[in-house]
């Protein structure tokens, strides 16, 4: 245990938080989504809500300031997309970022193909549907 870091951090993600650079994005996933056939490396965070990580990891994580530093997937025609998912995660960006903007939203199929491309995929304990949240990384600023 570390003082000033989440018990919901484990020492992996913390050291894969570590070593992304600036453009590198983190797939905080849904417990549906097919993280271990997309490729990247795969952290497990059975049980934990998306909203818990990102309460964790955006103490130690600048968003990119260049490129949409939130991205999400996008409702499927015909299925129910339930605003509180993001406006949850939101409320958490907002406390640690005041000025992040609000999710950029990718087509399923477009959001798959991008999550091929991150770092990572954190496999989450997060059950609402359209739950996938990633993150892009920015500069740490200097203090």
């Amino acid at each position: 245990m570390l003082k000033g870091i989440s018990p919901f951090i484990s020492p992996d993600l913390l050291a894969v938080l570590h070593r992304m650079g600036h453009g590198d994005e983190i797939v905080l996933a849904d417990a549906h989504f097919p993280g271990h056939a997309l490729g990247p490396q795969v952290l497990r965070a059975d049980g934990i809500p998306i909203r818990t990580l990102l309460d964790g990891i955006l103490p130690l994580f600048e968003l990119d300031s260049y490129a949409p530093p939130l991205i999400m997937m996008d409702v499927v025609p015909g299925d129910a997309l339930d605003p509180a998912v993001e406006s949850d995660y939101m409320e958490v960006v907002r406390r640690h970022a005041p000025a992040a903007p609000k999710p950029l939203r990718l087509e399923r199929q477009a959001f798959y193909e991008r999550a091929r491309t991150t770092f990572a995929v954190v496999m989450t304990g997060e059950l609402r549907k359209y739950g996938n949240l990633i993150l892009k990384k920015g500069v740490t600023p200097i203090s």
